[in-house]
């Protein structure tokens, strides 16, 4: 099966695609958020490695270099019966990386999800959201399936912050038919959230630069 997680700058979308191939048996997980991101799932190699993850990323992914050469290695990823998962760009620029492939998910089942930060900028409001989630789906020549809320605000996020973050996610589902599927957070702040979603709880592995760490 082929997970595509796709989403804005700062939306967590990493930290998402980090913690679904964690998940899996088995799993594959490609880098391909190579334009200008916040994170990327390379930043993570060592941990993905100890964890039995295999990871997939251009050589220089870790650069703020123009989208290098992709690897080989993704073709027999996608071409595998195993598990994959494709960390995608922040914006169209970024989701044209993934368009290149496009040929390998015709007539194939995979999930594309949309991940949702309300606190970020550029996805304040349901029009601009929407805007870049169709911005990505025209790069990628893809459709996404659902929408996940992953609002937070890093570690002043609470219960309040997140299901308030959900009112957006509804309102872009209702203008785009896209049904939301899931709310991810920290464990012990979906324990108090009342939700009929899916709840995805997160284990957070990267922090910016001038934070303490790299993995937490």
């Amino acid at each position: 099966m082929i997970y595509i997680i796709s989403g804005h700058y700062g939306s967590g979308k990493t930290e998402i695609a980090l913690n679904l191939a964690r998940s899996l048996d088995k799993p594959a997980i490609i880098d391909l958020d190579i334009v200008n991101p916040y994170f990327r799932t390379a930043d993570a190699a060592g941990l993905l490695s100890e964890l039995g993850i295999k990871l997939i990323a251009p050589s220089y992914a870790n650069t703020n270099i123009d989208i290098p050469a992709l690897p080989a290695e993704i073709y027999s990823a996608l071409s595998g019966e195993g598990n994959t998962v494709i960390d995608v760009g922040g914006d169209d620029a970024g989701a044209v990386a993934l368009g290149q492939f496009n040929r390998y998910f015709t007539g194939h089942d995979y999930t594309m999800y949309y991940v949702i930060n309300a606190r970020r900028p550029m996805t304040e409001s349901a029009e601009d959201t929407v805007r870049n989630l169709r911005d990505i789906e025209n790069a990628s020549r893809l459709k996404v399936t659902g929408l996940i809320n992953n609002t937070n605000i890093k570690n002043e996020t609470t219960t309040q912050v997140i299901t308030s973050g959900q009112k957006l996610v509804d309102e872009v589902s209702e203008i785009t038919g896209i049904p939301a599927v899931a709310v991810a957070g920290k464990k012990d702040l979906l324990s108090d959230i009342q939700t009929h979603l899916a709840k995805l709880s997160l284990i957070l592995h990267l922090n910016f630069p001038w934070e303490e760490g790299v993995l937490q």
